[in-house]
């Protein structure tokens, strides 16, 4: 995955395309791919021994999956994060035994995910998932005191994964399938905030104070290049682009500030999330959660995140928040140096302060409830059988 800008005009410097890896299956209905390939055989009793042999390929892949999702839910009961610890506590188990069942359950997890064709997330898809935003308008970051640390890093070390995330040792976010999510509304306020975002950012342009807010680029581990050459020259071909189109990019016209406008993100048809709560001194959580969601905006992943912190202030409310108190006081200390300093004006300008540090106080706790409901609707919608 790999965010890209487009070249030429002024239009299409600012499209943000995504190139993202097609997925390594056939879109296509099996009945009807069956029923295609019988037709081009021309005997009748050969395109029925045809249509025999897939059947009985059917039925040999579907067993391989039924005793592997057996295998699977014996040892998940044991672990279920509900009624797993009574199951465990009737097994009469060592502690060195249940490490063994919660391992064997992992390697069958991971082989049922590869078999469906399900991809762990990686550190670039997570990059371009934080690179922009949709729905989700508040920064949302996972509360890692209360995730266990111990059972993915002891699976990774005994099996080792390329390329994974730097919170493979908390948890696991497994994903397949591609698609397109669009909504249209009005976004008066997300509208508000990117014209004070790209304000901001001119200040710090011409201020040169930009470089005090530029974060460390993630440090990766170096490729061989020639590999990385012919990689690419197969794959680039094979990849598919799709369009983001997102408030930040809009074009400040009024058309856009005061009419609908529709945005675009590219989603994730299928999410699996695998985590462990951290215990406690006195007892050890052997609860292991296995989340499923469904049509996730890339740029929304945090909804899937396990155990979210609550949202804060963004960076821009306290930019506003520090620039309007800054601005405030020196308007007062100013109107108080002057020889003749009016009461009612230095009231008027405290009062004028305090009610727009409310404003966006209160602001703030009206985004919060907005999309804590939000996240909530998304939940329910999004969210499948665990």
């Amino acid at each position: 995955m790999a965010t890209e800008g487009g070249e030429g005009g002024k239009k299409d410097r600012k499209k943000d395309v995504i190139r993202l890896e097609r997925e390594s299956v056939v879109p296509i209905m099996k009945p009807k791919l069956i029923m295609k390939l019988a037709y081009l055989i021309e005997r009748g009793s050969d395109r029925a021994e045809f249509l025999k042999l897939c059947r009985r390929v059917e039925y040999t892949i579907r067993a391989w999956y039924i005793l592997q999702f057996e295998d699977l839910m014996q040892l998940f009961s044991l672990f279920d994060p509900v009624h797993g610890g009574q199951r465990l506590e009737q097994q009469n188990l060592s502690p060195e035994e249940i490490d063994v069942l919660e391992q064997n359950l992992l390697t069958y997890l991971f082989q049922v995910m590869e078999k469906s064709n399900f991809k762990i997330v990686t550190d670039e898809e997570i990059d371009v998932a934080q690179s922009g935003q949709y729905l989700l308008n508040l920064p949302i970051k996972v509360d890692e005191s209360k995730l266990d640390k111990m059972l993915l890093s002891k699976y990774f070390k005994e099996h080792p994964h390329e390329n994974l995330p730097e919170f493979s040792d908390k948890y696991v976010i497994f994903h397949r399938g591609i698609g397109i999510d669009r909504t249209t509304d009005y976004f008066i306020m997300e509208k508000l905030d990117v014209i004070v975002s790209r304000l901001w950012r001119c200040f710090l342009r011409v201020t040169r104070l930009q470089r005090l807010f530029v974060k460390k680029p993630r440090t990766k581990p170096t490729s061989d290049p020639k590999k990385t050459d012919e990689v690419s020259a197969e794959t680039e071909e094979q990849d598919m682009f799709i369009e983001r189109i997102r408030l930040e990019n809009m074009e400040l016209s009024f058309k856009n500030l005061l009419g609908q406008i529709t945005i675009q993100e590219p989603t994730f048809d299928r999410m699996i999330v695998v985590y462990r709560r951290a215990g406690t001194k006195t007892k050890i959580d052997r609860g292991i959660h296995v989340k499923h969601f469904k049509n996730i905006p890339m740029a929304d992943m945090e909804l899937v995140l396990p155990e979210k912190k609550n949202p804060s202030l963004t960076p821009m409310d306290w930019v506003k928040f520090l620039i309007s108190v800054v601005l405030g006081l020196v308007t007062l200390v100013t109107s108080l140096e002057m020889p003749k300093a009016d009461f009612w004006v230095v009231c008027a300008i405290l009062s004028g302060l305090i009610g727009y540090c409310a404003k966006i106080y209160f602001s703030f706790q009206a985004n919060m409830a907005t999309y804590q409901n939000l996240i909530t609707q998304s939940m329910y919608d999004k969210q499948l059988d665990s």
